[in-house]
């Protein structure tokens, strides 16, 4: 196992340089303003279920150490459409994000940190100094030890100044709906539609405009009963009546940053939860009764008559869940963690960030929003992909499937005639495709982030997310269009590595007060794929040193490596009874170009301190 040792580099911290700042009323900040304060950088990309994790982590430590922490986010994007100052604005509001962020489209700050995923998070001591550098998920604790030994050193040393931070919120706007997220036609013929950003539903007619009632206070929250609360809603799946009758509730709403799934009676307004422990999935069980099992950032929800279940897309670990209600158990219906796209068994099969359902008779549609891709799941629980070529291809380009290209799509919708409308998100556009003749053209453009539709009396409602509304952008009989739009990479720069033996080291050091956790076996685990597979000739698979020899193959210019690695980690003290225990854990698909020369070294930072 490879770990770094705890270490205070004295390597000075890069101004943060960028197209413009936000939440600072129009102040550009800079490292001398921060000087005197604890700064923590967070590199994040609003598409990144991840880096949306982290937003919610650090909101207590935020609190904790509001006089002496100063958090910025560094908006480094992934997409196209991401780079749209318009669209990071309302993606800061959306995500309720309180505090600083710099908008750095070109990647400047990122490259100045040496940052290789998302999430980054990058500490500075109140001298500009970088102590500490961690990726992915679950470091909050670590962070909070770093944080405190910093404030006691500089506070002894007089270089510590306590006061407010540089937080100035934005004006606050007043819309009916705010983000909503995805929609369904209720029996009773009236919208039922996840108003995410009030942390609610709202019920319409059929119009789309007229309340008919809200379900909520509007308060994030998590409480159940006839005034319930949610946490950003997003998906709703409706129950077949006789599974309703015996459950008694009507619908199974996908509450996602509560990590729960929550059940609605339509008669009463009643809320119970019915899936989830509300604590996120990081590496226990998948199978099991229903409370007791953890879920993580469940996007999207479909009742799928061949599983008899209903299917949710599980954004934040890249798998698909089956939830019985009758038997009141959760199981693992697709997937294995690992975020890239490969088809085949379900359970053998790779998604990335599955964002959005629909079932039509045997097939169960979906959207990995990661990858671009419309794929599906057949009823002997096999995995086909229609559209999408990986984690880092994406555009607008329509013709045969093959060729065609969406950016982020979050949404799909069955037709009548076995097509599917698809909300390609990040393209502002309706997308559809035909499997019969395998082809893909464009419905509708000009859509604010569109995340879901629904067929009402044989027109598309589209639920215009950043709009703030439902939208009928295609009029009944209108043909649909082709489009020849460009095809796109993510422009983050790849690593580069040679033919040959290639050594893959996670560097990871456990917090302070801390050791890693052997009680029960390795306290690491590392699992390495690739794509396309033939790039490993050996290396790949699952291991639990944190150090692995790779060999690259000759004959390729470029991959990507998919690693997944974790560990375990507990308090360090034989006097404590009930030792306090985490499990970090971080996936990277690193993009990699392989040639001569290139280094026959790969160090991926998890946690700790390493030269930036």
């Amino acid at each position: 196992m490879t770990t770094a040792p705890r270490r205070r580099a004295r390597v000075r911290a890069p101004e943060p340089v960028g197209r413009g700042w936000l939440n600072t009323g129009g102040e550009d900040v800079r490292l001398a303003d921060l000087r005197g304060k604890v700064v923590l950088f967070d590199f994040w990309t609003f598409c990144c279920i991840n880096c949306l994790h982290v937003l919610d982590e650090l909101r207590p430590l935020e609190a904790e150490f509001a006089d002496v922490l100063v958090t910025i986010g560094v908006h480094s994007p992934k997409f196209v459409h991401e780079a749209d100052p318009d669209a990071l604005v309302a993606a800061v509001e959306r995500y309720e994000v309180h505090h600083p962020v710099l908008d750095d489209p070109e990647l400047t700050t990122w490259q100045a940190y040496a940052v290789k995923a998302w999430p980054t998070l990058v500490l500075v001591d109140p001298e500009g100094y970088v102590v500490h550098v961690a990726a992915g998920e679950g470091h909050v604790d670590a962070l909070r030890q770093v944080i405190t030994e910093l404030v006691a050193e500089h506070g002894a040393k007089g270089t510590l100044h306590r006061g407010g931070g540089l937080y100035v919120p934005p004006p606050p706007a007043a819309t009916e709906l705010r983000f909503p997220a995805k929609a369904v036609l209720t029996k009773r013929g009236t919208l039922l539609v996840a108003d995410s950003a009030h942390h609610g539903l709202v019920e319409l007619e059929a119009d789309g405009e007229t309340v008919v009632r809200r379900i909520g206070t509007g308060e994030r929250g998590r409480e159940d009963g006839p005034r319930p609360t949610f946490s950003e809603p997003a998906g709703i799946a409706l129950l077949p009546d006789d599974v309703a009758g015996l459950v008694g509730y009507h619908a199974v709403v996908a509450d996602t940053v509560n990590h729960l799934l929550r059940g609605l009676n339509l008669d009463t307004g009643e809320v119970t939860t019915v899936a989830g422990t509300g604590e996120q999935w990081r590496n226990g069980p998948t199978d099991g009764p229903a409370d007791g099992i953890d879920l993580t950032s469940p996007w999207d929800v479909a009742w799928w008559e061949p599983a008899r279940g209903v299917a949710i897309a599980l954004a934040g670990n890249h798998t698909l869940g089956l939830f019985d209600p009758v038997a009141n158990r959760l199981s693992r219906l697709a997937g294995t963690t690992v975020e890239g796209l490969s088809d085949g068994p379900a359970l053998e099969a790779f998604f990335a960030q599955p964002s959005g359902l629909a079932a039509d008779g045997d097939r169960l549609w979906l959207v990995d929003s990661e990858t671009s891709a419309l794929r599906w799941l057949d009823a002997d629980r096999v995995v086909h992909t229609a559209i999408g070529k990986g984690l880092f291809d994406f555009g607008h380009r329509d013709g045969k499937a093959d060729q065609a290209l969406l950016q982020h799509p979050l949404g799909v919708t069955a037709l009548p005639d076995g097509s599917v409308a698809i909300s390609d998100t990040y393209n502002g556009a309706l997308r559809r495709y035909d499997p019969s003749t395998d082809e893909v053209s464009t419905l509708a453009v000009g859509i604010a982030e569109p995340s879901d539709a629904v067929l009402v009396d044989g027109e598309l409602v589209v639920v215009a997310s950043a709009a703030h509304r439902l939208d009928r952008p295609v009029a009944p009989g209108v043909a649909a269009e082709l489009v020849s739009g460009e095809a796109h990479r993510v422009r983050r720069p790849p690593s580069e590595i040679g033919a040959g033996d290639l050594e893959l080291t996670i560097v990871f050091t456990p917090p302070t007060g801390t050791k890693l956790d052997d009680r029960y076996g390795p306290s690491t685990r590392l699992e390495v794929t690739s794509s396309p597979p033939e790039l490993l000739l050996d290396g790949d698979g699952v291991g639990t040193d944190l150090t692995r020899k790779l060999r690259i193959a000759e004959g390729f210019t470029e991959g990507v490596l998919h690693v997944v690695a974790q560990a375990a980690s507990c308090t360090d003290d034989p006097a404590v009874d009930h030792p306090v225990c985490r499990l970090t854990r971080q996936d990277w698909g690193v993009p990699v170009r392989v040639t001569k020369g290139g280094s026959n070294r790969l160090p991926l930072l998890m946690g700790g301190m390493d030269d930036i």
